[in-house]
Order: structure tokens, then sequence, then C-alpha cells
């Protein structure tokens, strides 16, 4: 596109959008430009916002006409750089964050209907209103949107009991890439009839369409939650932990999060407001929550047994039973703070992988061994969804050491080692933060050739022109 192209297609924009809600001078574009974790930095030719459905095919549509690739971006809170256009200054990049509407709640169909861009909290907020509960809920809970969250799949921390995000999404809005709508909004729990359209969209990062609006699946709001840590000595104890609190609290059990020692230090040295209920005498410690439907009382007293009976089979160390909200939410908050903490004590090699949770504790042991044999002095900072078998497996340079230096010289073997160890297990290299532009050698090395293939053809099929979301998830 030479520069009076250019100048025609931005002219066109501002007459289908408003000027207000074009961006084109590079001050108003930087806070767009940059990924959460400034690993990479776009150059968009301009930032479109559109205000409903309508303009958001309209605006594909004239992208099409013009060959201009689009990149969506919701809160712009992803980790693998899936919401950030390339440096040509070539790629328009297309914010949903207008579109934040609550079109519908119905607590007989328990759905609500939620715009893209609709803050993740919000939809919290909205299904506490009307008395039941939204359960997906991750640290970035108050920027993520709704939008982003199905593109990437999210998952949480309340995966183990209610699944990702793909399992609370019952229909979709689309705009496809030749800018027409797919109104696939649905209130339905079954509704066999041919292809699932609505699985394609969820997890393709915006590859495939434009996600606008979503019906979320609503469920009672339990009469009672009770929070707790325990220490133990072993990763295996901790997966014994988990299968024995399944066993007794079944589906009750929402919450059950892994975190090192070394990670919860890592919170005390940069958050020292953030208090440990239990001293760290072990190297591992559990954060379990349980949603009980008969009481606070009942929910103490079952969360009490499991923990005492796991105490007196030496699985458990010691252990604290939050007695109070503000108390469940201060340990909440030690887990959330561990991303943060990593962050103020410097750049990191990120690792978000899945294994079996079978496997688990021997995939902790193992290459915890073949990283610090590879990387002298590195430190583990180990913590995530133990319950799902979904772990943030990271590597934090030596005490001392130059964060930067040691991420540009060791940050690809580190990833292959990792990521095999991983693959070993029968495992992924991307639980829950998807692929994006980060990762596209790993799908390419870990995904089957046939899985590629096929992926290709949908991505050819749906999007001819290859203007969505160009350079994530696939290579071009």
């Amino acid at each position: 596109m030479n520069k009076a192209e250019r100048i025609r297609f931005l002219d066109a924009l501002r007459a289908l959008l408003g000027a207000s809600h074009v961006l084109s001078e590079a001050h108003d574009l930087a806070p767009y430009a940059t990924d959460w974790r400034k690993r990479y930095h776009g150059k968009p030719m301009a930032v479109a916002m559109p205000g409903d459905t309508a303009q958001v095919a309209e605006v594909v549509q004239l992208c099409a006409t013009h060959r201009v690739p689009i990149v969506p971006q919701g809160g712009n809170t992803g980790l693998v750089g899936g919401a950030t256009t390339d440096a040509s200054g070539t790629e328009l990049l297309l914010s949903l964050r207008r579109m934040n509407r609550i079109r519908d709640l119905s607590t007989a169909d328990g759905v609500l209907v939620a715009e893209a861009g609709c803050v993740l909290a919000a939809v919290q907020q909205a299904a506490d209103g009307a008395g039941m509960l939204f359960p997906l809920s991750l640290a970035a809970e108050g920027s993520a949107t709704v939008g982003g969250v199905l593109s990437t799949n999210a998952g949480g921390t309340a995966v183990l009991r209610y699944g990702n995000a793909r399992s609370l999404c019952l229909g979709l809005e689309v705009v496809t890439p030749q800018g027409q709508i797919w109104n696939g909004l649905s209130a339905l729990r079954k509704d066999n009839t041919g292809y699932d359209l609505r699985d394609l969209f969820i997890g393709a990062e915006g590859t495939l369409g434009l996600i606008t609006a979503a019906s979320l699946q609503l469920f009672a709001r339990p009469a009672a939650r009770r929070t707790a840590m325990a220490l133990v000595a072993h990763a295996q104890d901790a997966v014994d932990l988990l299968q024995q609190a399944r066993g007794a609290l079944g589906a009750g059990l929402t919450g059950f999060e892994l975190m090192s020692a070394h990670s919860l230090q890592l919170v005390q040295r940069h958050f020292p407001r953030l208090r440990l209920p239990l001293e760290l005498s072990s190297p591992w410690c559990v954060l379990l929550e349980l949603s009980d439907n008969e009481g606070e009382a009942h929910a103490q007293a079952r969360l009490e047994a499991v923990l005492g009976l796991a105490m007196e089979q030496g699985r458990v160390v010691d252990a604290a039973v939050a007695q109070t909200l503000a108390q469940a939410q201060a340990m909440w908050a030690l887990r959330e703070h561990i991303p943060l903490a990593q962050a103020q004590e410097g750049l990191n090699i990120k690792h978000d992988i899945a294994v079996p949770i079978s496997r688990m504790a021997a995939f902790v042991e193992s290459t915890a061994e073949l990283v610090t044999q590879a990387l002298p002095g590195a430190r583990l900072v180990v913590f995530g969804h133990l319950g799902d078998g979904n772990l943030h497996y990271n590597v934090q340079a030596p005490l001392g050491g130059d964060a930067a230096d040691f991420l540009a010289r060791h940050q690809d073997a580190c990833n292959r080692i990792v990521h095999d160890a991983a693959a070993a297990c029968g495992g992924s290299f991307s639980a829950e933060h998807g692929v994006g532009q980060l990762k596209l050698d790993d799908l390419l090395r870990y995904k089957s050739p046939v899985a590629v293939a096929m992926m290709r053809a949908i991505k050819t099929a749906l999007d001819p022109q290859g203007l969505m979301n160009p350079g994530k998830v696939l290579r071009p």
C-alpha cells in the first residue's frame, strides 16, 4: 500500500467510525503497540475502535477491499504477543474495548451475553449482582476482556471444577474474514446440528475471525467458600493431597494451586505487606479452595477434616485455614502476586506447560535437575494450577546476575529442555497462554504434521487472504 492508498484507507475508516475512534498519531498508538510483557513492540498503521458489531463488520469489509491485515486486541494482557502488530506499519490494530456492554442476563437459563470488550471482572460482578456465579478467574481479570480470554481459551484458578473458557461458553457472535456476521449466540446446552463452529474460534487467537460477543454459562453461587494453605515436603505429596481432597470433597474442590517456597519468597521480598500465614519450613506450598452449598461451618469442617487426616498421614507438614474472607483474599493475593514479584525481580524465562497430573511430580523433579545442570545457579520459580495439570515453570537468572543477558543467552536452550520434558510426559508446551508469535516454532516442533496440515487447511478455507492476525499461531 503506497502513501496515497494509505491516506484513502484511513479517510474511509474515519468516515466509518468517526475521527475520534481512529488513532494514527505515534503518541496515541503507543499504549496499543507493546505487549504486556514488553517483549514485542509493534507499529500499527492505526488503531480502529468500533462501537458495535455492525461497525466491526464494516471495518473488516474495508480491510478486505484494501487487503489490510487486522490484529484484534482486547485488554492487551496476553503473554505470547498474540495481540501485537508487527513493525511494518501496514497492519490495522482493531481494539474492541468500546464494545463493553452486557447485553442480556437470564437467571432461568443461567446465561449472560457479553460483548467482546467487556472486562472479565465486570462479567463476574454482573453475575454476582444476579445472585449467580461466573467462575472464570485469573490475575488479569480487571483488564482481560471476554473476547481475549475466549480467543486464547484462558484457564485461571477454577478450571479444576468449572473448566476453562471453552467450557464456559455456550455460543458466539463472530465477524468472519469476509465481514459477515455469524450470530451463533445460544443459550442451549445441547445442539447437535453439524460442526461446532464455536469451537473453531475459541482458542484461535483471532486468526480465523473476530469474536464480538459471547453467551457465557452461569452457575449457582455457593453458600460458602473456605480457603487453606498447606505445606508439603515433596511435589508427590501435593499430588497425593489433590487426589485425597478430590475424593473427600468431590465437585466442591474448586481450586488447587501449587507454589514453590522460592516463588513465595520472591513475593515476600517485593511485596512485604503480603504476609504468609505459615512459616515456609517446606519447599512446597499448596493453596486449596472449597465451595460448599450448605454453609460456612460445614465447609470449615470438611476442609479441616481433609487437612487433619493428611497431617496424620505425614502428607502435610503444616496447614492454615482462613477464618474470614479477608484472610482468604490474603492467601489468594500471595498466589496472584507471584508473576508481579517475578517482574520486579527481573526478566525471566517463562513456561506455561501442561503435564498429566499422574506424571507431574516426576516432571518437576527430573526437569529441575536438567535445568540446573545446564544453567548453574538458575532459580526455579514454579507455581500453577496443579488441579488441572498446568504449571508455570519459570527460570530466573542466578542471584545478582544480569537478567537480560541470562534471557538472551539461555532462553532457547532452556525452552527446549522444559518443552522436551513436558512432551516426553505426554504434555503440552502451552497450557493456557496460547501460541501467539512467541511459540510459532514450538507449534511446528511439537504438533504432529497431520495436525498442522489440518490447521492450515482451516485457516486457508476461512481466511483465504490471510488478513486475520497474520503471523500468529501458524507461521505464514
